[in-house]
């Protein structure tokens, strides 16, 4: 595998948008069919409502005033379950008690991130299958601790930094320069830093997103395509 066949793939989510677990499913699948191009990923923070208090909110309520109503937000449901029927997800929104803020979670990332892209890739899975398949609360501490030493962090590490306002306005400046950029919804998928594709996109487009950047990289024309 050479240079020229590997690409970087920014991936900014965040960890209460069911729309970034379904992306996080078919990123994966477009990487096996991505052929030869070698694919590096990293996790982005983004925070759909940072206003969310330390403690969280009660869910249902917090989502029927966010859809404006309860058939609203059934319907939503309704699109989001037949969209992901081919993801392999077990969605259990029922199971959800709490809206949480999500910003010790990206911190729980972004650690996972500077020891191993792989291990951080284990803690987002692990992160969206905790709050979307065991309706578990990723505002609280432990839940962060253990899904951390799930996906093989060191655990007495993540519960020592988690107390400390360690890397809050790390994770702060990079949501803001998300935004900068123009990202106003999730998932985005940036593609070598320069193209983006947004939204869970089904595999075979993502696949076929990576084969064209990895062309372009390949053949030098990358800094001609973005002018």
């Amino acid at each position: 595998m050479t240079e020229k066949n590997a690409i970087s793939v920014d991936v900014i989510s965040d960890v209460v948008c069911p729309w970034c677990f379904i992306g996080q499913r078919r990123l994966k699948k477009a990487i096996s069919i991505a052929g030869d191009v070698e694919v590096t990923v990293r996790w982005r923070p983004f925070q759909l409502d940072p206003t969310i208090p330390p403690e969280g909110l009660d869910r249902k309520s917090y989502m029927v005033a966010k859809f404006g109503g309860e058939e609203r937000l059934r319907q939503a449901h309704t699109r989001l379950l037949e969209a992901a029927a081919d993801d392999d997800i077990a969605f259990a929104l029922d199971k959800i008690e709490r809206s949480p803020n999500t910003l010790d979670a990206h911190r729980v990332i972004r650690w996972a991130g500077g020891v191993d892209l792989n291990q951080q890739d284990r803690v987002v899975a692990g992160l969206f299958s905790a709050y979307f398949e065991k309706g578990r609360d990723l505002g609280d501490a432990g839940v962060l601790i253990d899904v951390a030493r799930e996906a093989g962090m060191d655990a007495s590490i993540v519960e020592t930094l988690i107390a400390t306002d360690a890397d809050r306005d790390a994770v702060r400046e990079e949501i803001a320069t998300a935004q900068r950029m123009g990202i106003t919804g999730v998932p985005c998928f940036l593609l070598e830093g320069k193209y983006a594709v947004v939204g869970a996109q089904d595999a075979p487009m993502l696949a076929d997103a990576m084969q064209r950047v990895a062309k372009a990289k390949a053949e030098g024309a990358l800094e001609t395509a973005a002018g």
